[in-house]
C-alpha cells in the first residue's frame, strides 16, 4: 500500500522588517497602506494558501544610538490589520506575531479569541519572546526579564491563555428563548490560574471561539526553544531550507512532540523562503544575482557584520577584505533591536574568514554568500518540484512564502507555481476545511478543557 501524498502547507508573509525587502524598487508599494496587506492576502487566498503571516517589531532598530534605514520603518498594529483582512477574505488563516514578554495573558486571550470569532475560525498566534532592556524601554517593565527566563514566562503565558480559552465550553451559550435561559451553566467563563509569573482569576468575556483555541505558531532553534515548541505549538518555523539539516530538525521536533505526549502530526514544520522565477534556469539565476546585489549594499554588509563583531566597522571598505580585528562580545551592543543569533562570535568570524579566503571574496561578497536565506530559484516547474520534493522527503510540512517586492511579488508564485503544485496533487484546488485548524490538519480542540502537556498552572475545571 503506497503512502498518501503529503499536502504542502503554504503561508504568505508580507516583508517589511529587514533589508531583504526591495523598498527602492520603482514597482514597490507601501509597507503601511492597507491596500498592500489586502492585495497580498487576496492573492494568497486565490492561491489556496493556508494563512497570511505578519511579523512584528516592537522598537526601531538602532546603530550606535541612531535609527538606520536598512530596515523598513513603520508597521500598523497587527490585530488591527488582521481584523481588517478578516473582512476581505473568506478562507485564509490570519497569523500575527505578538510578544509574550510585554503582554498580559487576559488581553492576549481576549484579542485572539475575538479575532477567531470575527474571522470565523481563522486566527493564529506566533508566540515570540524578548529579554533585552533596549526593547523593554518602550514598556512599563523595561528589560527586567533575564534571558534564561523568557521561555518560562512564554510557556506560562500560553498556559494561562489556554485556561482562559477553555473556561467556556462550546455549548455554554444556550440562548433558549422559551425558558429565557442564556447560559447553559452559571460559571461559564470562570477561571483561576496561578503560577510563578501570574496569579489571575475572574470571568473571561469571550465565549468559546470557532476553533476552540486559535492556532499557535512558534520559532525556536535552541534546545529550550525546541522543547517549548514541541510541547506547545501547532506549527514551528524552521530556519533550515536545505536537506539534510532540515530533515534532522524535522525528525527532532516530531520526536520531541511524541515525547511530550502528542502525535507527530500535531505539529507542523514550516521554513520561510523567498523565490525568483525565470523562463529558463539561467534567467532565474541572473535575476537572483541582480536582486541579491541590490539587497546587500556596502552599508548593509557592514551593519550585518557589526552584529557579529560588535564593533564599529564603518572605516572598512565593503569591497575590501573581511576585517582583521577580533570581535568584542563584552562591549555594549553597537546594533540594538536585532538579536544576535550566532552561538559563538569568534567561531563565526573564523568561518567567514575561511570562506573569504577559499572563494577569494570581498567583505560584501562574503555577506552575500553567507547571509542569504536560501531562496527558491528556477523556472516555475523547477521551483514547484523543489517544494514538492522537500516536503515529500520530510524536510518540512510546507513553506512560508514571501517576495522581495511588496505587495505584487506573490502574484508570480500564485500564477505560475501554484497550478504546478496542484497538478502534482500536492496542493488543494479548493478549500475543504471550515477553520484554519481544519485546513492545516490539526486536532479538533473545540471541546478541550485541559492545560496542554508541559504546562503549569490550572484552569477553572
Amino acid at each position: 500500500m503506497s503512502t498518501p501524498r503529503k499536502q504542502v502547507i503554504l503561508g504568505a508573509y508580507l516583508g517589511g522588517v529587514n533589508h531583504h525587502t526591495a523598498w527602492w524598487d520603482p514597482r514597490a508599494g507601501s509597507q503601511i497602506d492597507f491596500s498592500s496587506f489586502e492585495h497580498t492576502a487576496r492573492t494568497a487566498e486565490r492561491g489556496k494558501f493556508d494563512f497570511f503571516f505578519l511579523a512584528e517589531g516592537l522598537i526601531l532598530r538602532e546603530r550606535a544610538g541612531q535609527v538606520f534605514d536598512q530596515d523598513i520603518i513603520g508597521r500598523p498594529d497587527t490585530f488591527t490589520v488582521l481584523a481588517s483582512l478578516a473582512a476581505v477574505t473568506e478562507h485564509l488563516g490570519l497569523a500575527g506575531t505578538i510578544n509574550a514578554t510585554f503582554n498580559e495573558p487576559y488581553e492576549l486571550a481576549r484579542r485572539f479569541a475575538s479575532l477567531d470569532h470575527l474571522s470565523g475560525g481563522r486566527a493564529a498566534w506566533n508566540v515570540v519572546t524578548s529579554f533585552d532592556a533596549f526593547t523593554g524601554q518602550n514598556f512599563r517593565r523595561g528589560g527586567f526579564l533575564d534571558p534564561a527566563d523568557r521561555y518560562v514566562r512564554a510557556e506560562e503565558t500560553l498556559n494561562a491563555i489556554r485556561a482562559l480559552w477553555d473556561s467556556w465550553d462550546a455549548d455554554d451559550l444556550a440562548a433558549d428563548r422559551e425558558t429565557g435561559r442564556f447560559l447553559a451553566r452559571p460559571d461559564a467563563g470562570a477561571f483561576a490560574f496561578k503560577g510563578e509569573q501570574f496569579d489571575i482569576s475572574g470571568r473571561f468575556t469571550v465565549p468559546r471561539s470557532p476553533q476552540g483555541r486559535p492556532v499557535v505558531l512558534q520559532a525556536g532553534v535552541s534546545p529550550q526553544g525546541r522543547a517549548f515548541a514541541a510541547a506547545n505549538a501547532d506549527a514551528i518555523f524552521s530556519p533550515y531550507g536545505k536537506l539534510p539539516e532540515a530533515a534532522d530538525f524535522y525528525r527532532d521536533i516530531k520526536a520531541r512532540a511524541v515525547a511530550a505526549g502528542r502525535s507527530a502530526d500535531d505539529i507542523k514544520i514550516l521554513p520561510s523562503a523567498s523565490f525568483v522565477l525565470g523562463d529558463t534556469e539561467a534567467e532565474a539565476i541572473e535575476k537572483y544575482h541582480a536582486i541579491r546585489n541590490e539587497q546587500v549594499t556596502g552599508q548593509t554588509a557592514l551593519i550585518l557584520l557589526e552584529q557579529i563583531w560588535n564593533r564599529d566597522l564603518s572605516g572598512y571598505d565593503p569591497d575590501g577584505p573581511v576585517p582583521d580585528i577580533e570581535p568584542d562580545p563584552e562591549a555594549p551592543p553597537i546594533i540594538q533591536g536585532r538579536a544576535f543569533v550566532h552561538q559563538d562570535r569568534f567561531a563565526t568570524v573564523a568561518r567567514l574568514r575561511a570562506v573569504a579566503e577559499a572563494k577569494k571574496l570581498t567583505l560584501r561578497e562574503v555577506v552575500i554568500d553567507q547571509f542569504e536565506r536560501g531562496p527558491l530559484v528556477g523556472t516555475p516547474a523547477q521551483v514547484a518540484a523543489k517544494i514538492d520534493s522537500f516536503v515529500q522527503n520530510d524536510g518540512s510540512d510546507g513553506f512560508i512564502i514571501g517576495s522581495h517586492l511588496v505587495p505584487w511579488g506573490l502574484d508570480d508564485f500564485v500564477d505560475q507555481v501554484v497550478p504546478l503544485l496542484q497538478d502534482r496533487g500536492a496542493l488543494r484546488t479548493e478549500y475543504t476545511g471550515a477553520t484554519l485548524r481544519d485546513n492545516l490538519g490539526l486536532p479538533d480542540v473545540r471541546s478541550a478543557t485541559t492545560v496542554p502537556v508541559g504546562g503549569v498552572g490550572s484552569g477553572s475545571r
